[in-house]
């Protein structure tokens, strides 16, 4: 049974910065994606980051581009989400997810086609 376990979050002043972090467990893919999304009360769920497994392709939302980096550690199945000049409107609870692909350099920002999802872990920008 495939797990997605995330850690870190919290509360944090605008400007600052969070390390997210995510391990995915119980599963034997040859190949698979990673990634994480967001969830603003009110709003949908939106893409933050996503990152291919053995790190080669990766994608950000418009929103993040530029403040965020993803990067994973294929050896743990873990990929993490360092967020840097975070806003309040970075609110939000953060979800990591993974799925399965075929092709070993495939991501895709579509949330559809993310299979294994996390609880989801929050983050608060506030002053």
């Amino acid at each position: 049974q495939v797990q997605v376990l995330e850690s870190g979050g919290g509360s944090v002043q605008p400007g600052g910065s969070l390390r997210l972090s995510c391990t995915v467990s119980g599963h034997s893919f040859k190949n698979y994606m990673l990634g994480w999304f967001r969830q603003a009360p009110g709003k949908e769920r939106e893409l933050v980051a996503v990152i291919n497994w053995n790190g080669g392709t990766s994608s950000y939302g418009d929103s993040v581009r530029g403040r965020v980096s993803i990067s994973r550690d294929s050896t743990e199945s873990a990929v993490h989400l360092q967020m840097n000049r975070l806003k309040s409107e970075d609110t939000a609870v953060y979800y990591c997810t993974a799925a399965e692909t075929s092709y070993r350099f495939y991501i895709s920002t579509t949330i559809d086609e993310y299979t294994y999802w996390g609880q989801g872990t929050q983050v608060t920008v506030s002053s």
